[in-house]
């Protein structure tokens, strides 16, 4: 079923568009002929609104009209940036504006590959517009990546088809509210049937939007399983980054980043890339939330969204947000872009959670068939101690209890390095809880600067982060 109740049909929407005289533009697609282009010429009225049509299909006539591509690959986000501003510049130069009052002109593109024929491939693409809302103003852009879901080349044609007619409606109907637009997307378009795994908007009609939360938007509406940005809050696609590298992820709730959260990645990373023989160029270091956790008081809260991955920012890591409660889910997901090897640091409880077997009741193979996924040939957990806090014995591989009938797998999996204790771990961290620093914050208590990183600490109280300034102005108020 589409994601929304969709307000008009795919030749609605172009009919709209070409009745529309102020919008005027190209179209330039690549790689499965011009399905979106079509849409326009069948509602009627194209001429007000198709200044050309074009499929560069040929490499050598393509690399003629935009130029080579570094090792021959057309299915970038480069290739496609590089086709809307070069047509974007044909318009400019070759109308002029006198003749065109009140127009407003606008490029779309799209750069894809579909399934192979022996179907191992499903292919993916890109899509992209440039558009003016207004003739006197700069251009806009939005960029979106896509993952073919279909089995069959001709149902991905009309998709892209479909998708690029609602992105152009978009973008001229719903530049003022991006989520709608987001949604709008998926108009006569099954969510099984296609993913959109990176979205980015740019220039002036976007300016005050924060492409991290439209990733989140993603991610929260069942378009993608997984979303990364950088520490500059830049959006990256996750193919780009994880293709045939090491990786070493921690998760977390980072409500704020801890002391331990630190030691934890330190100490692991360290183990992992000693054991993976790797170096910083191979390997990707990634901090995952999951769309769960940050649901853990209810409905998403944007703020504390954005206040968290500002203090990881800050520290200059790589974030992915994601839908994978589960940890094989999160392990079978960077294994569908490498065979190197994997590494997750986690605390004992969290290892824990891995031997519940009441996590796996959705699986048909139960907990063997997850073991199945998480605990690969060339994954290792790396495992930070925990203090029990009734107790205060300090529990790691050692001497973890797990169930009666699962205890012989977990000492198959500690015998073949599948979970290796972090040694090297600040003994003086071991009674530092995350909760408890939050309370903190939100109680305006002192003691808890001490137990996070200096520069997380100056932050939280310098931008409110986290409920602090709120509640210090309350207290002074009463």
């Amino acid at each position: 079923m589409p994601l929304t109740k969709q307000e008009f049909t795919p030749k609605q929407k172009a009919l709209a568009i070409n009745l529309d005289s102020t919008i005027y533009g190209t179209f330039a697609e690549i790689g499965a002929g011009q399905e979106t282009v079509r849409h326009f010429f069948r509602a009627g009225g194209a001429s007000q609104t198709i200044a050309k049509a074009m499929s560069a299909y040929d490499k050598n006539f393509s690399d003629a009209i935009y130029g080579k591509e570094i090792y021959n690959r057309y299915v970038t986000q480069n290739r496609l940036r590089k086709m809307l501003r070069y047509e974007v510049s044909l318009i400019e130069e070759r109308l002029e504006r006198k003749n065109y009052p009140k127009t407003r002109f606008f490029s779309y593109a799209n750069t894809v590959t579909t399934i192979n024929f022996e179907k191992t491939y499903k292919g993916h693409g890109w899509v992209g517009i440039r558009f003016q809302v207004d003739e006197n103003e700069e251009y806009n852009e939005i960029v979106i990546h896509v993952k073919f879901r279909e089995n069959n080349a001709t149902l991905q044609q009309e998709t892209i088809g479909n998708l690029g007619v609602n992105l152009i409606y978009g973008a001229f109907k719903y530049s003022d509210n991006p989520r709608r637009l987001i949604d709008s997307l998926y108009d006569d378009i099954d969510l099984d049937n296609l993913e959109i795994d990176m979205i980015d908007f740019n220039g002036p009609v976007f300016k005050y939007v924060d492409n991290r939360l439209m990733s989140l938007q993603l991610v929260k509406n069942g378009m993608t399983e997984a979303v990364i940005f950088n520490s500059d809050g830049r959006n990256r696609l996750p193919a780009d980054m994880l293709y045939r590298k090491n990786i070493f992820a921690v998760r977390g709730s980072f409500r704020p980043v801890t002391n331990v959260n630190l030691d934890m990645f330190t100490n692991g990373l360290k183990m992992f890339m000693k054991d993976a023989e790797c170096n910083d160029e191979e390997t990707e270091v990634l901090f995952e939330i999951t769309i769960a956790n940050l649901r853990s008081d209810g409905d998403i809260d944007e703020r504390d969204f954005l206040d968290r991955v500002d203090v990881l920012a800050k520290l200059g890591y790589t974030v992915i947000i994601s839908n994978f409660s589960e940890y094989y889910r999160l392990i079978d997901y960077f294994a569908s872009y490498t065979s190197k090897k994997i590494g997750i640091g986690m605390g004992v409880n969290n290892l824990l959670m891995v031997f519940d077997e009441d996590y796996y009741k959705n699986l048909s193979g139960g907990i063997l068939e997850a073991f199945g996924k998480f605990f690969r040939k060339d994954m290792t957990v790396y495992l930070y101690p925990y203090k029990d806090v009734k107790t205060g014995e300090l529990l790691d591989s050692n001497n973890l209890k797990v169930t009666d009938n699962l205890k012989e797998l977990y000492k198959y999996f500690k015998l073949n390095d599948r979970i290796k204790d972090i040694i090297d771990h600040n003994p003086a961290f071991a009674e530092i809880y995350s909760r408890e620093i939050l309370r903190k914050i939100t109680n305006c208590e002192s003691g808890w600067e001490k137990d996070i990183p200096k520069s997380v600490s100056e932050m939280i109280k310098e931008r409110g982060m986290f409920g602090y300034k709120e509640e210090v102005e309350l207290k002074q108020f009463t």
